[in-house]
């Protein structure tokens, strides 16, 4: 249960239409390729993860032209990901997509895919969308959505589970992939300028090291790498990285809008002895669940049946911050 993962940053220009997707998952399999290949004789990569927006971005600003120009469906996306973690023996976190499903024709969802040797593992949709500015529907949002919002898929190479981007930013939600027993958080990200793995904020490493300590996990985190002409009017800065379950970094990329590949060790036998072994900072095993009655006060409420639209995401993020008092 030894092996070892990489975070593959992808630097790719703004795509406008879904046409352009072909050509990007042959270029992430090409570098998924290479990178097995160029480890095989000293390490065995069975894990590998891609940005968010790897395939598409939202760069439409409604729904209605997310629809019309990049939203597909998963199985669109997920056939050669499948050839390829057949072929090669490994599992491959994709980069996420706009993705559209019949079961829900009124939304649209940022979507990764977990894909391993016998198909797709697990999906993810987002479930805190960067408000205001993504359109793209949380599970939250939907009515009578039923679906695992935190899906943790078990795995030969582990028990995996995966947030994209925002959703790192709130403990609730990594803490409740690792309650669902999550060994590896695989973040799928695109987070950009201040933010990054830069001085003098650094949220990038901070919260990727944070949430490993919290979680007492493996981290590997996946960022764009891309630059202001590509994507005005954000840049985006790298440091994808890979840290261990008492936050060390084990592997990070230099900031910089390039492609990039880090690798580093897993290995879930330590971290399952180490678990079972710890009485302290055994976090999950410490939480004091009643001490903390405001997960049970609603805050942002659901979009329910209306369209969602940068003015409905500001309109509700300020009766939230009324709720609680800012």
């Amino acid at each position: 249960m030894r092996y070892y993962a990489a975070a593959i940053q992808t630097s790719f220009t703004c795509p406008l239409d879904r046409s352009a997707i072909p050509a990007r998952i042959t270029r992430m399999l090409e570098m998924a390729g290479g990178t097995i290949e160029a480890y095989a004789p000293f390490h065995d990569v069975r894990l590998l993860a891609f940005p968010e927006f790897a395939h598409t971005v939202p760069v439409y600003r409604t729904v209605a032209e997310l629809k019309d120009h990049l939203a597909v469906e998963a199985g669109d996306i997920a056939p050669a990901y499948e050839r390829f973690c057949r072929d090669h023996g490994c599992f491959i976190q994709t980069g996420s997509f706009v993705e559209r499903d019949a079961k829900y024709p009124d939304v649209l969802f940022n979507t990764t895919l977990l894909v391993g040797p016998t198909g797709v593992l697990s999906k993810y949709r987002k479930v805190n969308p960067w408000i205001p500015w993504e359109v793209h529907a949380s599970p939250h949002d939907v009515p009578g959505y039923s679906e695992p919002l935190f899906p943790v898929a078990d795995t030969e190479i582990g028990k995996i589970g995966c947030a994209i981007c925002y959703d790192w930013l709130f403990p609730e939600a990594i803490r409740e992939l690792a309650s669902g027993g999550a060994e590896v958080l695989v973040r799928v990200s695109a987070y950009m300028d201040p933010w990054g793995g830069t001085s003098p904020m650094e949220w990038w490493t901070l919260f990727n090291r944070v949430r490993a300590i919290e979680s007492m996990a493996y981290v590997v985190a996946a960022n764009q790498g891309a630059t202001i002409r590509d994507y005005p009017a954000f840049s985006w800065p790298g440091s994808s990285m890979i840290v261990d379950f008492d936050g060390r970094v084990l592997a990070q990329a230099e900031p910089g809008p390039f492609e990039k590949v880090v690798v580093a060790p897993i290995d879930i036998g330590a971290l399952r002895q180490e678990r079972q072994r710890r009485r302290g900072h055994s976090m999950l095993a410490h939480i004091r669940s009643e001490a903390y009655p405001y997960l049970q006060v609603p805050r942002l409420p659901p979009a329910g049946s209306k369209e969602i639209t940068i003015a409905l995401n500001e309109a509700r993020t300020a009766a939230s911050q009324a709720r609680v008092g800012y």
